[in-house]
């Protein structure tokens, strides 16, 4: 005689994005964005969904949102795909679809060195453009001088990260006021 097991099942909350399309990114779906910050802080330990499609339409995203509910140990039931990530089988999908993932992560990671490469190749210079040889002379007048890195950069309306450049390249073994 096989014994029956009882499963109590307590439900944390509800979830819901209503009249907000499953195809738009995370942040634009606050009740999925909750969702996945009460996964992180372990408020539940299993999603239940009707389908895979109600956690996202994009591949990306919805391989996102996965990877993001099994680094925090949650557990995926969707009932149309009868998928059930609390078994065996379920993992082995799991475990699928995060192969996929990372295969599309490196396959993107890919195209973008190759259209940067084919970009050099062409002349085309990458990074934002050069500030004039006359204004960077000024800033490190500036700089020698004492002043700091905001008012030298609001002075002369450039960005912060421009004077640091600066500064940095001042400072290293190929200053050129310190060679002449």
């Amino acid at each position: 005689m096989r014994k029956r097991a009882v499963i109590y099942v307590r439900v944390s909350g509800e979830y819901r994005d209503a009249g907000i399309s499953g195809a738009k990114e995370r942040e634009n779906r606050p009740g999925l964005d909750q969702m996945l910050k009460d996964a992180s802080k372990r408020r539940f330990d299993v999603v239940m969904a009707w389908a895979i499609d109600r956690l996202g339409r994009s591949l990306i995203d919805l391989l996102g949102t996965i990877q993001t509910l099994e680094a925090c140990g949650v557990d995926l039931y969707l009932d149309q795909q009868s998928i059930d990530t609390t078994t065996p089988a379920g993992k082995l999908m799991f475990q699928v679809t995060g192969a996929f993932a990372e295969f599309e992560r490196s396959m993107i990671r890919q195209r973008v060195h190759a259209g940067l490469k084919r970009a050099v190749e062409q002349g085309k210079q990458l990074g934002r453009p050069k500030i004039a040889e006359a204004l960077e002379k000024r800033i490190q007048t500036q700089l020698r001088a004492g002043k700091g890195i905001l008012k030298v950069a609001r002075e002369f309306g450039v960005g912060t990260g421009t004077v640091q450049r600066i500064k940095d390249e001042m400072s290293g073994p190929f200053d050129a006021a310190a060679a002449a």
